[in-house]
Protein backbone atom coordinates (compact mmCIF):
# COMPACT_ATOMS: atom_id res chain seq x y z
CA UNK A 1 0.00 0.00 0.00
CA UNK A 2 1.21 3.47 -0.71
CA UNK A 3 1.82 6.10 1.66
CA UNK A 4 -0.16 9.01 0.81
CA UNK A 5 1.61 12.21 1.87
CA UNK A 6 -0.25 14.89 3.99
CA UNK A 7 -0.30 18.51 3.98
CA UNK A 8 -0.39 20.49 7.29
CA UNK A 9 -3.47 23.07 7.36
CA UNK A 10 -2.85 27.00 8.79
CA UNK A 11 -6.10 25.21 10.98
CA UNK A 12 -3.37 22.76 12.37
CA UNK A 13 -4.95 19.63 10.83
CA UNK A 14 -3.78 17.76 7.94
CA UNK A 15 -5.45 16.67 4.77
CA UNK A 16 -4.13 13.57 2.48
CA UNK A 17 -2.65 14.81 -0.34
CA UNK A 18 -4.86 12.44 -2.71
CA UNK A 19 -8.66 11.99 -1.86
CA UNK A 20 -11.51 10.15 -3.64
CA UNK A 21 -14.16 12.74 -5.09
CA UNK A 22 -18.03 11.65 -5.42
CA UNK A 23 -19.10 14.38 -8.03
CA UNK A 24 -21.80 13.07 -10.55
CA UNK A 25 -21.54 9.75 -8.71
CA UNK A 26 -25.39 8.21 -8.27
CA UNK A 27 -26.27 8.43 -4.99
CA UNK A 28 -26.67 4.98 -5.22
CA UNK A 29 -23.76 4.07 -6.07
CA UNK A 30 -21.47 6.40 -3.52
CA UNK A 31 -21.94 3.73 -0.87
CA UNK A 32 -20.00 1.13 -2.66
CA UNK A 33 -17.21 3.07 -4.30
CA UNK A 34 -16.27 5.02 -1.28
CA UNK A 35 -15.61 1.42 0.10
CA UNK A 36 -14.08 0.41 -2.96
CA UNK A 37 -11.60 3.50 -2.54
CA UNK A 38 -11.27 3.05 1.63
CA UNK A 39 -10.24 -0.66 0.95
CA UNK A 40 -7.84 0.25 -1.72
CA UNK A 41 -6.40 2.62 0.60
CA UNK A 42 -7.80 6.41 0.29
CA UNK A 43 -8.81 8.23 3.55
CA UNK A 44 -10.25 11.15 1.76
CA UNK A 45 -13.10 11.38 0.37
CA UNK A 46 -14.76 15.03 -1.15
CA UNK A 47 -18.50 15.53 -1.22
CA UNK A 48 -21.04 18.46 -1.35
CA UNK A 49 -24.36 18.90 -0.48
CA UNK A 50 -24.50 19.59 -4.20
CA UNK A 51 -23.94 16.14 -5.10
CA UNK A 52 -26.88 15.03 -3.17
CA UNK A 53 -24.46 11.61 -2.14
CA UNK A 54 -23.27 12.61 1.17
CA UNK A 55 -25.87 9.90 2.74
CA UNK A 56 -23.83 7.49 0.57
CA UNK A 57 -20.79 8.51 1.63
CA UNK A 58 -21.39 8.23 5.28
CA UNK A 59 -22.31 4.65 4.43
CA UNK A 60 -19.45 3.80 2.45
CA UNK A 61 -17.10 4.65 5.49
CA UNK A 62 -19.36 2.82 7.77
CA UNK A 63 -19.59 -0.29 5.21
CA UNK A 64 -15.55 -0.11 4.98
CA UNK A 65 -15.36 -0.64 8.87
CA UNK A 66 -12.43 1.86 8.88
CA UNK A 67 -12.73 4.44 12.54
CA UNK A 68 -14.40 7.68 11.40
CA UNK A 69 -11.38 9.64 12.79
CA UNK A 70 -9.27 7.82 10.65
CA UNK A 71 -11.06 9.43 7.09
CA UNK A 72 -11.08 12.80 6.34
CA UNK A 73 -14.19 13.91 4.59
CA UNK A 74 -14.67 17.39 3.15
CA UNK A 75 -17.96 18.75 1.99
CA UNK A 76 -19.38 21.92 0.84
CA UNK A 77 -21.99 24.37 1.39
CA UNK A 78 -24.89 24.47 -1.47
CA UNK A 79 -25.36 27.62 -3.46
CA UNK A 80 -28.85 28.09 -2.18
CA UNK A 81 -28.22 28.44 1.45
CA UNK A 82 -25.31 31.04 1.63
CA UNK A 83 -27.76 33.31 4.43
CA UNK A 84 -26.40 32.95 7.97
CA UNK A 85 -29.64 31.09 9.36
CA UNK A 86 -29.81 28.77 6.02
CA UNK A 87 -26.32 28.06 6.01
CA UNK A 88 -26.55 26.96 9.82
CA UNK A 89 -29.14 24.90 9.26
CA UNK A 90 -27.70 23.02 5.54
CA UNK A 91 -24.92 22.50 7.71
CA UNK A 92 -26.69 20.40 10.31
CA UNK A 93 -28.34 18.28 7.55
CA UNK A 94 -24.92 17.33 6.00
CA UNK A 95 -23.95 15.68 9.38
CA UNK A 96 -27.08 13.84 9.50
CA UNK A 97 -26.61 12.86 5.93
CA UNK A 98 -23.35 11.59 6.61
CA UNK A 99 -24.25 10.16 10.09
CA UNK A 100 -21.63 11.70 11.83
CA UNK A 101 -20.96 14.27 14.23
CA UNK A 102 -18.39 16.66 12.34
CA UNK A 103 -16.77 17.21 9.22
CA UNK A 104 -12.81 17.07 8.78
CA UNK A 105 -13.61 20.04 6.05
CA UNK A 106 -16.47 22.39 5.22
CA UNK A 107 -16.40 24.80 2.65
CA UNK A 108 -18.60 27.41 0.40
CA UNK A 109 -18.31 25.85 -2.63
CA UNK A 110 -18.84 29.12 -4.91
CA UNK A 111 -18.72 32.57 -3.86
CA UNK A 112 -21.88 33.45 -5.98
CA UNK A 113 -20.80 37.44 -6.21
CA UNK A 114 -23.57 38.29 -7.96
CA UNK A 115 -26.04 36.81 -5.85
CA UNK A 116 -26.98 37.43 -2.13
CA UNK A 117 -25.82 41.06 -2.78
CA UNK A 118 -22.27 40.49 -3.36
CA UNK A 119 -22.37 39.03 0.47
CA UNK A 120 -19.96 35.96 0.84
CA UNK A 121 -18.57 37.48 4.10
CA UNK A 122 -21.71 36.36 6.11
CA UNK A 123 -21.20 32.88 4.96
CA UNK A 124 -17.61 32.83 5.78
CA UNK A 125 -18.52 34.14 9.14
CA UNK A 126 -20.83 31.23 9.83
CA UNK A 127 -18.49 28.82 8.55
CA UNK A 128 -16.32 30.11 11.46
CA UNK A 129 -19.18 29.15 14.37
CA UNK A 130 -18.54 25.63 12.81
CA UNK A 131 -14.92 25.74 13.19
CA UNK A 132 -15.15 27.32 16.77
CA UNK A 133 -18.10 25.11 17.84
CA UNK A 134 -15.83 21.51 16.45
CA UNK A 135 -18.15 20.54 14.02
CA UNK A 136 -15.75 21.66 11.34
CA UNK A 137 -12.59 21.23 12.17
CA UNK A 138 -11.37 23.21 9.20
CA UNK A 139 -13.10 25.50 7.22
CA UNK A 140 -12.30 26.94 3.65
CA UNK A 141 -13.19 27.79 0.26
CA UNK A 142 -14.07 26.74 -2.97
CA UNK A 143 -14.02 28.64 -6.56
CA UNK A 144 -12.44 32.10 -4.68
CA UNK A 145 -10.78 34.59 -7.24
CA UNK A 146 -8.02 36.65 -5.57
CA UNK A 147 -10.05 39.59 -5.09
CA UNK A 148 -12.77 37.06 -3.12
CA UNK A 149 -9.45 36.13 -0.83
CA UNK A 150 -8.37 39.28 -0.35
CA UNK A 151 -12.02 40.97 0.54
CA UNK A 152 -12.60 37.60 3.39
CA UNK A 153 -8.67 38.60 4.54
CA UNK A 154 -10.13 42.64 5.67
CA UNK A 155 -13.54 41.55 6.41
CA UNK A 156 -13.36 38.57 8.92
CA UNK A 157 -10.38 36.77 11.52
CA UNK A 158 -9.93 33.25 9.87
CA UNK A 159 -8.09 33.18 6.66
CA UNK A 160 -9.20 29.74 4.51
CA UNK A 161 -7.31 26.62 5.43
CA UNK A 162 -8.27 25.53 1.68
CA UNK A 163 -9.32 27.09 -1.64
CA UNK A 164 -10.49 24.57 -4.29
CA UNK A 165 -10.31 25.57 -7.36
CA UNK A 166 -10.10 24.12 -11.45
CA UNK A 167 -6.63 23.27 -12.26
CA UNK A 168 -5.14 21.08 -14.82
CA UNK A 169 -2.68 21.31 -17.26
CA UNK A 170 -4.57 23.27 -19.83
CA UNK A 171 -5.95 25.82 -16.88
CA UNK A 172 -2.65 26.22 -14.92
CA UNK A 173 -4.83 28.65 -12.72
CA UNK A 174 -1.35 30.09 -11.31
CA UNK A 175 -2.70 34.07 -10.20
CA UNK A 176 -4.90 32.00 -7.55
CA UNK A 177 -2.61 29.76 -7.11
CA UNK A 178 0.25 32.19 -6.46
CA UNK A 179 -1.82 34.06 -3.97
CA UNK A 180 -3.07 30.91 -1.77
CA UNK A 181 0.88 30.31 -1.51
CA UNK A 182 1.54 33.49 -0.38
CA UNK A 183 -0.93 33.21 2.44
CA UNK A 184 -0.48 29.67 3.41
CA UNK A 185 -3.76 28.30 1.50
CA UNK A 186 -3.66 25.00 0.53
CA UNK A 187 -4.93 24.38 -2.87
CA UNK A 188 -7.35 22.04 -4.00
CA UNK A 189 -7.36 21.04 -7.93
CA UNK A 190 -10.69 20.18 -9.58
CA UNK A 191 -11.41 18.87 -12.95
CA UNK A 192 -7.69 17.35 -12.48
CA UNK A 193 -7.56 15.90 -15.71
CA UNK A 194 -9.75 18.67 -17.74
CA UNK A 195 -12.74 15.77 -17.86
CA UNK A 196 -10.29 13.64 -19.82
CA UNK A 197 -9.89 16.45 -22.37
CA UNK A 198 -5.72 16.67 -21.47
CA UNK A 199 -5.31 12.58 -21.67
CA UNK A 200 -4.99 12.57 -25.39
CA UNK A 201 -2.67 15.39 -25.70
CA UNK A 202 0.54 14.22 -27.42
CA UNK A 203 3.06 15.90 -24.47
CA UNK A 204 1.38 13.96 -21.89
CA UNK A 205 1.00 10.81 -24.08
CA UNK A 206 4.37 11.15 -24.35
CA UNK A 207 5.52 11.73 -21.21
CA UNK A 208 3.15 8.54 -19.92
CA UNK A 209 4.56 6.26 -22.74
CA UNK A 210 7.89 7.06 -21.64
CA UNK A 211 7.07 6.39 -17.82
CA UNK A 212 5.30 3.41 -18.05
CA UNK A 213 2.07 5.15 -16.63
CA UNK A 214 -1.01 5.93 -17.57
CA UNK A 215 -1.97 9.38 -18.93
CA UNK A 216 -4.17 9.63 -16.33
CA UNK A 217 -1.39 9.05 -13.65
CA UNK A 218 1.12 11.02 -15.15
CA UNK A 219 -1.17 14.50 -15.07
CA UNK A 220 -2.09 13.43 -11.21
CA UNK A 221 1.25 13.63 -10.63
CA UNK A 222 2.04 16.49 -11.82
CA UNK A 223 -0.61 17.86 -9.78
CA UNK A 224 1.13 16.11 -6.22
CA UNK A 225 4.70 17.52 -7.50
CA UNK A 226 3.18 20.53 -7.54
CA UNK A 227 2.01 20.80 -3.77
CA UNK A 228 -1.44 20.56 -4.99
CA UNK A 229 -4.42 18.24 -3.17
CA UNK A 230 -6.49 16.22 -5.71
CA UNK A 231 -9.53 13.79 -5.40
CA UNK A 232 -10.17 11.75 -8.68
CA UNK A 233 -13.23 10.19 -8.85
CA UNK A 234 -14.40 6.96 -10.73
CA UNK A 235 -16.92 4.42 -10.19
CA UNK A 236 -14.58 1.75 -12.03
CA UNK A 237 -12.41 -0.18 -9.56
CA UNK A 238 -9.57 -0.85 -11.54
CA UNK A 239 -9.25 2.77 -12.31
CA UNK A 240 -9.74 3.91 -9.09
CA UNK A 241 -6.70 1.72 -8.36
CA UNK A 242 -4.61 3.02 -11.27
CA UNK A 243 -5.70 6.78 -9.60
CA UNK A 244 -4.42 5.76 -6.16
CA UNK A 245 -0.40 4.48 -7.61
CA UNK A 246 1.03 7.62 -7.81
CA UNK A 247 3.49 7.49 -5.37
CA UNK A 248 6.30 5.10 -6.61
CA UNK A 249 7.36 7.07 -9.69
CA UNK A 250 7.80 10.74 -9.97
CA UNK A 251 8.38 13.14 -12.81
CA UNK A 252 11.66 15.31 -14.26
CA UNK A 253 11.54 18.97 -13.80
CA UNK A 254 11.28 18.92 -17.55
CA UNK A 255 8.36 16.92 -17.64
CA UNK A 256 6.60 18.77 -15.18
CA UNK A 257 7.75 22.07 -17.23
CA UNK A 258 6.23 20.54 -20.22
CA UNK A 259 2.75 19.88 -18.88
CA UNK A 260 2.35 23.25 -17.24
CA UNK A 261 3.54 24.95 -20.69
CA UNK A 262 0.03 23.59 -21.66
CA UNK A 263 -1.90 25.81 -20.37
CA UNK A 264 -4.31 27.97 -22.14
CA UNK A 265 -5.45 30.48 -20.13
CA UNK A 266 -9.19 31.14 -19.76
CA UNK A 267 -9.85 29.33 -22.80
CA UNK A 268 -8.70 26.56 -20.85
CA UNK A 269 -10.93 26.33 -18.27
CA UNK A 270 -13.66 23.11 -18.15
CA UNK A 271 -16.00 24.89 -15.49
CA UNK A 272 -17.27 28.35 -15.10
CA UNK A 273 -15.71 31.74 -14.04
CA UNK A 274 -15.96 32.18 -10.83
CA UNK A 275 -16.79 35.93 -11.21
CA UNK A 276 -19.82 35.36 -13.20
CA UNK A 277 -21.62 31.85 -12.13
CA UNK A 278 -24.83 32.53 -10.03
CA UNK A 279 -26.08 28.82 -10.25
CA UNK A 280 -28.68 27.55 -7.33
CA UNK A 281 -30.15 24.56 -7.69
CA UNK A 282 -33.81 24.11 -7.92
Amino acid sequence: MSQIPTIELTSGNSIPQLGFGVYQIDPDETAGAVKTALDIGYRHIDTAEMYQNEAGVGQGIRDSGIDRADVFITSKLNNGFHEPDAARKAFDETLSKLGFDYVDLFLIHWPLPTRYGGDFVSTWQTLEEFRRDGRAKSIGVSNFQVHHLERLATQSDTVPAVNQIEVHPYFVNEEVRAYCAEHDIAVEAWSPIAQGKVLDDPVVTQIAEAAGRTPAQVVLRWHIQRGDIVFPKSVTPKRIEENYALFDFELSQHDVDALTALDRGEDGRTGPNPDTFDYIPD
